[in-house]
C-alpha cells in the first residue's frame, strides 16, 4: 500500500480558495465536501487535511502533516508563541494571498508613528509578532490580544492603536484608522519540517513541488512572438527581460525582417512594447503561459 502523503490547509477564506485553485492548476482531481475535513485527492496519493489557518504549523511540526500552505504571518506567530518552539519552515513561497501586518491608528488622533506608542495599549491577533517589533524598537507598551475585529479597538476604548493585516486597506478607512508602520509582509507559503520523509512520500512531494513550481513560472512568464529588422536584433533582444537566447527564423520574402520568438520570465509593460515598436519591432504578441516545466 503506497503510503499518502497529506497536506494541511486552511479550510475556508481566501487562502483557502487560493489554495485549492493552486492545487487543481497543478492536476490534482479533488471535492471539497460542506463540513468535511479531509479530501481525498484521486489522481494521485495525497490528502488534503481542512483545518484552522493557526493548526497549520502545529500539524506540520508534530506529523499530523507531511506539508501544509499557510500564510507566513500565521507561520510566523506560531513559531515565536510556541511553547517548546516549532519545528516547520518555509520550503516555497507561493506569491499569492499577500498582505502586511501594519500599525494603524485613528487617522484623528495622537498616533503617528511608532514613537507615539510608547505606554500606550495595542490590539492585535498577532501579539508574539507585535511583541518582537516592540523589543527590537525598544518600545514599551501593553498589547492587548483580541481574536477578531481588531479595528474597533481605538473607537470603543480598548486601545489607542491596532496592529492587524491589511490587503486594501478598505476596512481600516472604513473605521477611520490609517496605517503608519508595516512590521511583516506575508504571502501564502509552502512549509516542511526538518524529519525525514519515507521515499514513497518524498517522491510523491517532490513531483508535486515541480508542478507548483511550473505553475509560479508560468504566472510570471509570458511567450513572446514579433516580427523584427535583422539588423536591430541585439538591441531588441537587449529589450526582453529575463528572455533565454530567442528563436530566430526568417521570414518568407523578406530578407531585411525575422521573426522571433521567446520565453520572458519577468513583467512585459506597455512601455516595453513601445520601445519595441520604436526599433521596428512589428506585429508584437505576448501570450501567457498555462504550463511550465524546465
Amino acid at each position: 500500500m503506497i503510503d499518502r502523503l497529506r497536506i494541511a490547509l486552511q479550510k475556508e477564506g481566501r487562502l483557502a480558495d487560493d489554495s485549492y485553485d493552486l492545487l487543481k492548476t497543478c492536476g490534482l482531481r479533488f471535492s471539497i465536501r460542506n463540513g468535511g475535513l479531509l479530501a481525498r485527492v484521486r489522481n494521485m496519493p495525497i490528502d488534503l487535511l481542512l483545518v484552522r489557518d493557526d493548526d497549520i504549523p502545529s500539524f506540520v511540526a508534530n506529523d499530523a502533516a507531511d506539508i501544509g500552505i499557510v500564510g507566513e504571518n500565521i507561520l510566523v506567530e506560531e513559531q515565536l508563541t510556541a511553547a517548546n518552539g516549532l519545528d516547520a519552515t518555509i520550503a516555497m513561497r507561493l506569491g499569492f494571498s499577500r498582505c502586511r501586518l501594519c500599525l494603524a491608528a485613528p487617522a484623528v488622533g495622537k498616533t503617528r508613528s511608532d514613537r507615539d506608542l510608547q505606554d500606550t495599549r495595542i490590539a492585535t491577533t498577532h501579539p508574539g509578532i507585535t511583541e518582537k517589533y516592540l523589543n527590537e524598537n525598544n518600545i514599551k507598551a501593553k498589547i492587548v490580544e483580541i481574536r477578531g475585529a481588531v479595528e474597533l479597538a481605538p473607537s470603543i476604548g480598548i486601545a489607542e492603536s491596532i496592529c492587524d493585516l491589511v490587503s486594501s486597506g478598505a476596512t481600516l478607512e472604513a473605521n477611520g484608522l490609517v496605517t503608519f508602520e508595516t512590521i511583516l509582509d506575508s504571502e501564502a507559503v509552502l512549509i516542511v519540517s526538518s524529519r525525514k520523509m519515507n521515499m514513497e512520500k518524498q517522491a510523491i512531494l517532490d513531483r508535486l513541488v515541480n508542478r507548483i513550481d511550473g505553475v509560479i513560472k508560468s504566472r510570471e512568464t509570458k511567450y513572446i512572438m514579433l516580427n523584427a529588422p535583422r539588423d536591430r536584433l541585439d538591441d531588441i533582444t537587449a529589450l526582453l527581460p529575463g528572455s533565454d537566447a530567442p528563436t530566430i527564423m526568417p521570414l518568407a520574402g523578406k530578407e531585411d525582417l525575422v521573426a522571433l520568438q521567446t520565453v520572458c520570465t519577468e513583467n512585459i509593460f506597455w512601455e516595453t512594447l513601445e520601445d519595441l515598436k520604436s526599433l521596428g519591432a512589428r506585429a508584437i504578441l505576448v501570450l501567457p503561459i498555462e504550463k511550465m516545466m524546465n
